[in-house]
């Protein structure tokens, strides 16, 4: 049962080359549905801005994040440069997620990813 609960959702906002609005509004739309499927993490891949786009939905993606805190509909976030097992919110998030242990970016400093915590 506690299984269950440790459900790590990837989702790749890049797909598509969507503009900034639009990977927004699919943001918006996967930390709903993740939370519906009863998921305690989402990763979303948003890119960094090698080619361009990336670091506009980065940006974006973080500052809506950053709100969704503040109100307190999400519990937290974690920037993927500081997905770190020295990191205190890694883990916290570890507790909540035990799949997180293994995903392939930690203690990768991978600036092009982000972590929710819902």
């Amino acid at each position: 049962m506690a299984r269950e609960l440790s459900k790590l959702r990837e989702v790749n906002l890049e797909l598509g080359m969507p503009t900034v609005d639009q990977a927004i509004k699919r943001l918006t739309f996967e930390i709903h549905h993740s939370r519906g499927m009863g998921c305690t993490v989402l990763k979303i891949i948003h890119g960094y801005g090698s080619s361009g786009t990336g670091g506009k939905i980065r940006t974006a993606a973080r500052k809506y994040l950053t709100q969704l805190k503040s109100r307190g509909e999400i519990r937290d976030f974690i920037p993927g440069e500081a997905f770190s097992i020295f990191e205190e919110a890694t883990r916290r998030a570890f507790a909540g997620c035990d799949d997180l242990r293994r995903d392939r970016d930690l203690d990768r400093y991978n600036n092009g990813v982000t972590f929710i915590v819902l």
